[in-house]
């Protein structure tokens, strides 16, 4: 694989490492400023909501720049985001250094996954986007725990210090090894990109997103009180449980990424069902301290294993702005990750157990595949096309 794609999984870590390392610092970001443990939440809501906006809008803007010039630009606004925080002398500040930073985050890894797959054979695409990705899957694995332990001893700033110089070395790797492409001409301005959402298969490769992946979501974000008030864990072991599910996604990515690069159709259907099944397993194994543990790999690693093929995906149904579908599919993945938190929620809410959350994204998951199976057989589908090509696809849909 080329030495680019290493330097765009570089940009990945750290943008990973703004995203979640906050949650093991909101104790001391709340004591620092002075407001309570909730209105320092709203850092990690603010931020996500914020992804969620300049996945599409900078995506859009920046699809008739040239992609490492694209790429540079998103990354000084990393930059600057995080210096302000690392900076902040007040909540304000704070929240506007979280929502600078986020707003790179969707365009980043959208812009990304089309460089990253330019960078190959057509063969070796989703390949290729699973390694930009690896550096998200190594900043949970590694840099949140790290990150967290930094700013527990040295200050939560010092956290931020150290994102910043990450984002100082991605840049500077990009600006060494990813090469100049040029951006995406089709001829047209960019409220013509926006014509790719008169597309029905690139609405439905969102949607598989938000409930394929909000489904694993939904049960990680309540993970915490399964681990606790079911398998019977300590607290303090929690931190180093969930290691075990971020290697899972470190290891699912790459394995992800070459399977869906043999058959992206069949690679998907596979991985949905196997997740929902792992869940559903969990849910009834929860008591279990061995079954937990397995189970946390296995969700991290099917869950994640999932994210190649459906940005392979969309991108096949967007030809004239990937750049644009790629970062409408990472606000897909947000809105995912809202939208399977709030199931779980509800079933906690209405006091159906602390495996309920696990259900519910079994069940969530499970909805994801249906709807994946209907886009793959319907009209355009993958399956329904297998001897017709659509000239509006990139790449084989096999």
């Amino acid at each position: 694989m080329p030495v680019a794609l290493y330097a765009l999984a570089i940009g990945g870590f750290g943008i990973g490492l703004t995203e979640f390392v906050i949650m093991g610092l909101l104790p001391e970001v709340a004591a620092d400023f002075r407001v309570t443990e909730t209105v320092a939440g709203y850092l990690i809501s603010g931020y996500a909501l914020s992804v969620a906006v300049g996945a599409i809008a900078l995506s859009a803007v920046l699809g008739r720049v040239d992609r490492k010039k694209a790429l540079l630009g998103l990354l000084l606004l990393f930059i600057a985001g995080n210096l302000m925080s690392a900076l902040a002398g007040t909540y304000s500040l704070m929240m506007a250094g979280r929502i600078v930073a986020a707003l790179c985050h969707g365009a980043f890894f959208g812009i990304g996954a089309v460089v990253a797959a330019d960078l190959v054979a057509e063969s070796r695409r989703a390949a290729a986007i699973s390694i930009m990705f690896a550096g998200l899957t190594v900043a949970n694995v590694l840099g949140v725990p790290l990150g967290t332990l930094l700013g527990q001893a040295a200050g939560w700033r010092s956290t931020f210090w150290a994102i910043t110089a990450v984002g100082v070395f991605a840049f500077v790797g990009i600006v060494v090894l990813v090469p100049s492409r040029g951006a995406h001409d089709g001829g047209h301005g960019i409220l013509a990109e926006f014509r790719i959402f008169a597309r029905g298969q690139v609405w439905l490769s969102m949607l598989v997103t938000v409930l394929g992946y909000g489904g694993m979501f939904g049960a990680f974000t309540y993970i915490a009180f399964t681990l606790t008030r079911v398998g019977g864990f300590d607290a303090a072991q929690v931190p180093w449980l969930l290691v075990l599910f971020g290697a899972g996604l470190f290891v699912g990515n790459l394995v992800g990424g070459r399977f869906a690069d043999r058959s992206l159709a069949r690679t998907l259907v596979v991985l949905f069902s196997a997740l929902a099944i792992v869940l559903a397993a969990f849910a009834l194994t929860a008591s279990s301290q061995p079954a937990t543990m397995a189970a946390l790999v296995l969700v991290g690693g099917f869950g994640f294993a999932t994210v190649p093929g459906l940005q392979m995906r969309i991108m096949n149904f967007a030809a004239a702005a990937p750049a644009l579908a790629s970062g409408a599919n990472i606000a897909a993945f947000n809105v995912g990750n809202a939208f399977g938190a709030w199931v779980g929620g509800a079933a906690l809410a209405a006091g159906l157990g602390y495996t309920s959350p696990l259900w519910a994204g079994a069940a969530v998951t499970f909805a994801g595949l249906l709807v994946y199976l209907g886009a793959a057989f319907g009209r355009g589908g993958e399956f329904a096309r297998e001897s017709s090509r659509d000239p509006g696809a990139v790449g084989a849909l096999r």
